[in-house]
This record gives C-alpha cells, sequence and structure tokens, in this order.
C-alpha cells in the first residue's frame, strides 16, 4: 500500500512539476502562432487572387505595356507553387524564401500600378479603381497579419527563452522560430523621398 501512495505521489509531482514548467504555454503560444501564420497565408491568397483581375483590366488598356504584366504573371505563379504551412513557416530558410517570392510580386504590382498612371481612360475606370481600392485593403490586411505573426511568434520566442521554459524546450526539442524580416533592408532604413 505504501508503495503505492508512493507511485501516485511521484506521478502527482511530475504532473504539478510539468504544469510548472511552461510546457502548456509554449504549446497554447506555438499554436497562436500558427493561427497567425494561417491569417498571413489567407492574406497573401486573397492578393493572389485578386492579380489576375487587375492584370486583366490592365491589360485591356495597355496592351504594349507586356513586360510588366508578363513580370506581374511570372511572380504571382512564383508564389503560388510555394505552398507553407505553418511547420514550414518555422524552418528559416522556406521562410527567407516565401517572403523572397512575395517580395517580387509585391515589386512587380507596384511597377503595374505605375504603369496604370499613365493611361488616363484606366484611372477612371470604376472596375480598375474597385481593384486597387482591393488591392491596397489587402496589403494593409498582410501588414497587419504579419505583426500579428512577429507579435505571436515573439511572445513564444521570449516563453521558450526564458527559465525554466527552456528547460522544458530542451526536453522536448522545441526551437526557437524565426520570423519576418524586411525584404531589402537597404530600403527600410532609407526614408522614402516624395517630390512634387
Amino acid at each position: 500500500m505504501l508503495k503505492f501512495f508512493r507511485g501516485w505521489a511521484v506521478t502527482l509531482l511530475f504532473v504539478l512539476g510539468l504544469s510548472g514548467c511552461g510546457y502548456n504555454t509554449l504549446q497554447s503560444q506555438d499554436e497562436a502562432a500558427n493561427a497567425a501564420w494561417s491569417e498571413v497565408l489567407n492574406q497573401y491568397q486573397r492578393r493572389a487572387d485578386l492579380v489576375p483581375n487587375l492584370v486583366n483590366t490592365v491589360k485591356g488598356y495597355a496592351k504594349h505595356e507586356q513586360q510588366v504584366l508578363t513580370d506581374v504573371t511570372n511572380a504571382r505563379a512564383r508564389v503560388g507553387s510555394l505552398n507553407m504551412t505553418s511547420n514550414d513557416a518555422a524552418d528559416e530558410n522556406k521562410l527567407k524564401q516565401f517572403s523572397h517570392a512575395q517580395g517580387d510580386l509585391s515589386n512587380a504590382l507596384s511597377r503595374l500600378l505605375v504603369v496604370s498612371e499613365n493611361y488616363p481612360d484606366l484611372k477612371a475606370d470604376k472596375s480598375f479603381c474597385d481593384l486597387q481600392a482591393q488591392l491596397e485593403g489587402t496589403e494593409n490586411r498582410i501588414a497587419l497579419a504579419r505583426n500579428r505573426y512577429i507579435q505571436s511568434v515573439q511572445g513564444y520566442n521570449t516563453t521558450l527563452r526564458s527559465f525554466p521554459n527552456n528547460l522544458t524546450a530542451k526536453i522536448f526539442g522545441m526551437h526557437i522560430r524565426p520570423n519576418f524580416v524586411p525584404e531589402n533592408e537597404a530600403a527600410v532604413k532609407q526614408a522614402p523621398q516624395v517630390q512634387f
């Protein structure tokens, strides 16, 4: 009978010790980061769905701007070929590759919108204006989703690196998650110039 109580007491201490070691917190924060990553993907998919409509609208007006249209289409295809999961988001190389492809698409879209400025009829077209507004809203949603993901990863990584959670993380093989970094750090450090 004494062995039974000792075994039970050891098990109870182990369970109580595990609950105080941060394992559940780490799991909760890892799942929050996974959910935040899913929202990032959702917003990128929304943008990818809008791009063909925007390209087709501009195509009707800007037939001779074929290179810009081709660049946008190719960048969207590269983005579409990347299948990122929340597990892939924990791999720094895959996250960089994904971020680079999204950056290429953003650059191509910027060039497309600049080209569209040369066509007064296009700028006045309601469908183009609606698509442009949706694209702008999507870019804002992407920024917000990325910010939420960055905050989730920061919370997870902070908890993971804190004592005694870092011991628990080592026992269970948990690692720090990589985070987004600006695609072009030089552009981020330099303030944009506006000229009239």
